[in-house]
């Protein structure tokens, strides 16, 4: 059996929304589960937050995310990033999935030729997850 490492998004009440958004960013299936429909004990307000969302891409990324039941608190530190890179072949999708993560986000930096020969850029998006894309330059 193959082990994967998946990032796994919290958020306080927007997973659904951050998922819909991932998914028309990157397309893929996606599934979510409230915690009303997992039948999870608890704050009535909680019922319809997502309790498990994951999204599976053609190109084998998986994102997966929940919002924060009332009843856990939340830190308001977030020092999540993700990267996304691919080389030359991949490069129209790369620079299409930083345009569409800036919407309604911040450019931290735009997506140039980088000292390292690479194209690179990162942008927070507006569910405050910051992205690293990278496009590897073409072989000599």
């Amino acid at each position: 059996m193959t082990s994967r490492l998946n990032p796994y998004l919290g958020f306080r009440d927007d997973a659904r929304q951050a998922l819909e958004f991932y998914q028309s960013v990157f397309g893929g299936d996606l599934r979510i589960g409230t915690f009303a429909e997992m039948g999870a004990d608890g704050d009535p307000a909680d019922a319809d937050k997502v309790m498990h969302g994951q999204l599976e891409t053609a190109r084998g990324y998986v994102l997966m995310a929940s919002d924060t039941p009332l009843s856990m608190g939340r830190s308001e530190t977030n020092n999540i990033s993700l990267s996304v890179s691919g080389d030359a072949d991949d490069a129209e999708d790369l620079r299409g999935y930083f345009a569409a993560l800036s919407v309604g986000g911040k450019v931290l930096e735009p997506l140039t030729q980088a000292p390292w020969g690479d194209e690179f850029g990162m942008v927070t998006d507006r569910f405050g997850i910051t992205w690293l894309v990278n496009v590897s330059a073409a072989a000599a």
